[in-house]
């Protein structure tokens, strides 16, 4: 059970007493069963019980023991794969209808918040930042696709001197501020739409595994204490569903992603250096983000690990690399430190679909999943009440396997991201 509490984070800190769940005993009878307890399956368990299916939520750890929880809480339109690359996978017309879903997903979360009255530090206001003059240029052709393709008017390009005003940093040379995006503290957003899901009547188990599953008319999730059947079967797992469905599996790799959260800084030092308290990612390749905490922390994320191993001395790592971005923090502790992993795919896109007509998947957000997975939760839902149109508009993107299987796999892809990294050295 040590194994399972939750990552020693700012996140887990700042919420305090967390709601316990109990583990499965025996057997039950569900029309829905989900495996994980993140926003996706959280979100999908809210929408089923809110049209009246009896619904059970496992989970192998505790509500928002993953990404959900660990998260840099970047709220962001669209997708990893950016709408150029999904227009080239599944063509002009689809790509709009998933352009529409990912606002769609925005929107979503704001209202979970407002209906359930989730206090999880809601922020509006994210900047995309350009280190170099390629990445500017990069940024005006991007606003530009938006507003005369997607008809989307969120966004203000800020040119060096407005970008010096919002970021107290001299590494941006440009930005693009988008007011419909944000930052919310992705634990209690979590934490919150379980106690939702639990008002609605479902069951949500922590502490159980599933190590098993048993497909057919009747699915079936067994734990290593009890057994779940249901009408249908969600796997919400993500980077973390492991060797549960392989053929789904070998879509994914799980990456390793870090943050570290500051002392506080206290509200005057946090708006000089984040003037409108926006959040803040960079465009290069591996990438670093960056936002205040509601008490005035700096929270700041980066680095990649394609190993299961996190950096040695994560919290000086962290620390090393905000300084880059801001050097008036140098003599600035990090008082916390942490990892996760997030699910990638081959083309950043995510990845949903059907292992048998009563078993659905949504997985593989790439590090965009804020949003993504309350959307992907709805869609599910949707789908198992008999309206697919929307969730088979993302089965449509096609996915590849990560070559050379579970072993190789890993090295394939350092050496293909070393690429990136070159090109992120450009001018």
């Amino acid at each position: 059970m040590n194994g399972c509490a939750h990552v020693e984070s700012w996140y887990a800190a700042s919420v305090g007493d967390i709601t316990g769940y109990p583990a499965l005993q025996g057997d039950l009878q569900v029309d829905v069963c989900v495996l994980g307890a993140g926003i996706t399956g959280l979100s999908t368990a809210i929408q089923l019980a809110e049209q009246g299916f009896k619904v059970a939520v496992l989970e192998a750890c505790r509500v928002g023991w993953g990404a959900s929880g660990r998260s840099g809480g970047q709220m962001i339109f669209g997708f990893a794969a950016e709408q150029s690359k999904l227009v080239r996978l599944v063509g002009r017309d689809d790509a709009r209808k998933l352009w529409d879903s990912g606002l769609e997903g925005i929107e979503l979360l704001r209202r979970q918040v407002d209906r359930y009255a989730i206090d999880c530090d809601l922020v509006h206001g994210h900047i995309h930042a350009a280190l170099k003059p390629r990445q500017a240029r990069d940024l005006r052709d991007w606003q530009a696709e938006l507003e005369n393709t997607y008809g989307y008017r969120s966004l203000t390009y800020l040119d060096a001197e407005g970008m010096h005003e919002a970021v107290a940093s001299q590494r941006y040379i440009a930005g693009l501020h988008d007011s419909n995006s944000g930052h919310i503290h992705p634990l209690k957003y979590t934490l919150g739409l379980a106690r939702a899901a639990a008002s609605l009547g479902v069951r949500i188990f922590e502490h159980s595994q599933v190590i098993d599953i048993a497909n057919g008319a009747t699915v079936s999730a067994k734990t290593a204490a009890g057994r779940v059947s249901a009408q249908f079967l969600v796997l919400a797992g993500n980077a973390y569903l492991s060797k549960l469905v392989p053929g789904i599996e070998r879509k994914v790799m799980p990456v390793g992603t870090y943050i570290g959260a500051t002392e506080p800084l206290g509200e005057a030092r946090c708006r000089a250096l984040l003037r409108d308290n926006a959040a803040v990612a960079d465009i290069n390749f591996v990438l670093d983000y960056f936002r205040c905490s509601s008490d005035h922390r700096m929270l700041f994320g980066g680095r990649v690990s394609y190993s299961t191993l996190p950096p040695p001395n994560l919290a000086e790592t962290m620390r090393k690399r905000m300084v880059r971005v801001f050097p008036q923090l140098g003599g600035v502790r990090m008082q916390y430190a942490w990892g996760g992993f997030v699910a990638i795919t081959v083309n950043r896109a995510p990845h949903f679909g059907r292992v048998a007509d009563n078993v659905y998947f949504a997985h593989g957000f790439s590090g965009h999943g804020i949003a993504a997975t309350g959307l992907a939760g709805k869609l599910m839902a949707d789908a198992i009440r008999g309206t697919a149109e929307q969730f088979d508009v993302f089965a449509r993107i096609p996915h590849l396997d990560f070559p050379g299987g579970r072993a190789l796999r890993t090295p394939a892809l350092v050496l293909a991201m070393t690429w990136f990294r070159l090109r992120d050295l450009l001018p």
